[in-house]
Order: C-alpha cells, then sequence, then structure tokens
C-alpha cells in the first residue's frame, strides 16, 4: 500500500514539473492581471470580450495578440491609437472610416479602401493622396481643397485638380508635372 502511494506521488509530482517546465498548462489570468498589464493578454487562448475590452484600453498595440476582435474592441484600439488598424485583419468599412478619421496617414495600413475610405482620409489629411493609388478626381479634389501642397503626390491631376491648388498658391504648378493651358494661365496671372 505505501509502496503505490509513493509512486503515486512520485508520478503526480513528475506531471506537475513536466507541465511546468514546459508550459503544457495555460496559466490563469484574471481581468485584475489585465488591468496591471494588458500585454498578459497573450497568456489567455480565448479571452472574454470584457478582456479584451481592457487590454486595449490599457495598451492598444496588445490587438496584434487577439485573434479575431469584435468591432467594439476593434473601435476602443483605434481610439487610443490609429495606427493599430495595422494588425487588424481585414477591418470593416466602419473600423477603417473611424481610423482614417482620426488620421488620414493611416490609409497606408488599408488594402484596397473605398472611395468613401479614401475621401474620409485626404479630408482628414491632404497628404494620404500619397498612399492612395489612381485616386477619383474626386479624390484629388478633396486632397487638394484639404492641402493644396497635396498636389505634388498626385501623378497626373485633373485639370480642376491643377486649377484648384494655383487659385490656392501659384507657385504649385512647379509641381505639377505636364500642368494644362488653363493651368499655367491662371498661375501667370496671379
Amino acid at each position: 500500500m505505501k509502496k503505490s502511494k509513493n509512486r503515486l506521488i512520485y508520478i503526480a509530482t513528475t506531471l506537475v514539473l513536466f507541465v511546468g517546465i514546459t508550459g503544457c498548462a495555460q496559466s490563469v489570468v484574471s481581468i485584475d492581471d489585465i488591468k496591471k498589464e494588458g500585454l498578459k493578454i497573450k497568456l489567455v487562448k480565448n479571452p472574454s470580450q470584457k478582456m479584451q475590452l481592457e487590454a486595449v484600453r490599457q495598451n492598444a498595440d496588445t490587438i496584434r495578440y487577439i485573434k479575431k476582435p469584435s468591432v467594439i474592441v476593434q473601435l476602443n484600439a483605434l481610439r487610443k491609437n490609429p495606427e493599430v488598424i495595422y494588425y487588424i485583419e481585414n477591418p470593416s468599412e466602419v473600423v477603417q472610416l473611424a481610423c482614417v478619421t482620426q488620421n488620414g496617414l493611416t490609409i497606408k495600413y488599408i488594402n484596397n479602401p473605398s472611395q468613401k475610405v479614401q475621401l474620409a482620409a485626404v479630408a482628414q489629411d491632404g497628404y494620404a493622396i500619397y498612399n492612395i493609388i489612381n485616386p477619383s478626381k474626386k479624390v484629388q479634389l478633396t486632397a487638394v481643397k484639404q492641402n493644396p501642397d497635396a498636389i505634388r503626390y498626385i501623378p497626373d491631376p485633373a485639370e480642376e485638380v491643377q486649377l484648384a491648388a494655383i487659385k490656392q498658391n501659384k507657385f504649385l504648378i512647379n509641381y505639377i508635372k505636364f500642368p494644362t493651358k488653363k493651368a499655367k494661365l491662371a498661375a501667370s496671372e496671379k
């Protein structure tokens, strides 16, 4: 009897040591632990939404450790730091808009943004046009109205866009590779 009891204790001790050394057992992390240090979310396999919210409230970058965060968690993280959109897989248009309305330059982290997202980005910061491939005339015009200097980053601006930029600063003609006749005339009139 004593021999089987000692053997049982030996097996249990070995198992505890094995699990502790290899990390096979998931450590128990409470919401209070996450409140103290948001990065502890990495240790939780399936964190509750409450844990996720607390983690991103503590540190927005922790969203990178959360698999498939809800839109609410995404929006809370973006509110603290819009650059974390980089870690969000396939963000919805609502999430994209929330991001670029805070910082238009974050459009560079969004794959194939819709025209609505592009317009919101350049309305917030005209220089965001630099990160938009083949912007429409409407997007170009919005960017130049927000910041006429954005004309520098439009490879082939539409005539209306050229005129809008030159109207605000005639010297911007120098940044237009192929200005139209009307643009040249407008720049010389001022």
